[in-house]
């Protein structure tokens, strides 16, 4: 796996992006290469008592302690038989390190974020794990949120309005931020915490490419865009258009790109954060540091 990782998205900000295609029983799954460390055959794992049901227990890797979460448990499939071709994938994000136990590994394919759909209401609830649709050939493999498959394992790991509580009272109501978040939970966590921080007057977007379009469309009216947005936050994996292709369209704007971009995400690594430099994003804060994100927004915007 690290083998086939190494020449993948050497551009940044090309609208791409690699994802490994697995199975839990019988159905077809995706994960982003990015987060995915490398890919392991199935090890003894050490049951912990009262763990969260989806987790099967610990493994040690190369001295590593990491939970292993059964994928079956989570995404509710029962009765499935395990595929003999068993794997571990190990992924990292939102600064944790995780192995997800799956039936089997079978591909890498390349495709565009503009590819994916945005799964309708009508079949994925309010609690669904799917952020994406791939029609691949004549299948569909969907894109999981491994952020809120953990948050629901591990609610401490997510954004918390307590620690911008500790910043103290402010007033930036008069501060316009558009932020540009794929994942429900995470837009209604971002809207409770920028409130509790003072920033009042928000507008989100569920993709890059929404945020775009809303700021070419106020930079046409305006040239002075900085008279009416201030800053723009965005994660990275969205569907239609990714955070690190926003940043870039911004940046290459001959209005839009006075505009200062954060990059929010739970892909901000040492070994990624070079690709949020080369499409000119100010800062790159990791989820859930949210506190961070707000202090970085001051000293961006006053």
């Amino acid at each position: 796996m690290e083998t086939e990782k190494k020449g993948i998205l050497l551009e940044s900000g090309t609208n791409e992006l690699e994802i490994v295609e697995f199975e839990v029983g019988s159905n077809k799954f995706g994960i982003n290469v990015i987060k995915v460390k490398e890919i392991i055959q199935p090890m003894n794992v050490t049951f912990i008592p009262h763990a969260h049901p989806h987790v099967e227990g610990i493994i040690q890797l190369r001295g590593e302690v990491l939970p292993v979460v059964d994928m079956l448990k989570v995404l509710g499939i029962s009765n499935a038989q395990r595929n003999p071709q068993q794997k571990y994938i190990v992924a990292e994000f939102n600064k944790q390190r995780v192995v997800f136990h799956v039936d089997n590994v079978t591909q890498i394919h390349r495709i565009s974020w503009d590819q994916i759909e945005k799964p309708s209401d009508m079949y994925q609830g309010g609690s669904s794990q799917v952020i994406g649709v791939i029609k691949y050939k004549d299948e569909m493999i969907l894109l999981l949120d491994f952020e809120r498959i953990m948050v629901d394992i591990n609610p401490a790991s997510s954004i918390s309005v307590e620690a911008v509580k500790k910043l103290g009272k402010r007033e930036r109501s008069e501060k316009k931020v558009v932020i540009a978040e794929d994942s429900p939970l995470l837009r209604k966590l971002l809207f409770d915490t920028m409130q509790e921080a003072g920033y009042a007057n928000l507008d989100f977007f569920e993709n890059g490419r929404d945020a775009y379009d809303y700021l070419e469309t106020l930079a046409k009216a305006d040239k002075n865009i900085e008279n009416q947005v201030q800053i723009v936050i965005t994660d990275i994996e969205m569907p239609q258009m990714d955070g690190h292709h926003l940043t870039k369209k911004i940046k290459s704007h001959p209005d839009l790109k006075k505009l200062p971009v954060i990059i929010f995400s739970s892909l901000i690594t040492e070994d990624l954060r070079h690709k949020g430099e080369e499409v000119g994003a100010e800062e790159q804060i990791s989820k859930p540091e949210i506190a961070e994100l707000i202090l970085r927004m001051d000293q961006l915007i006053l």
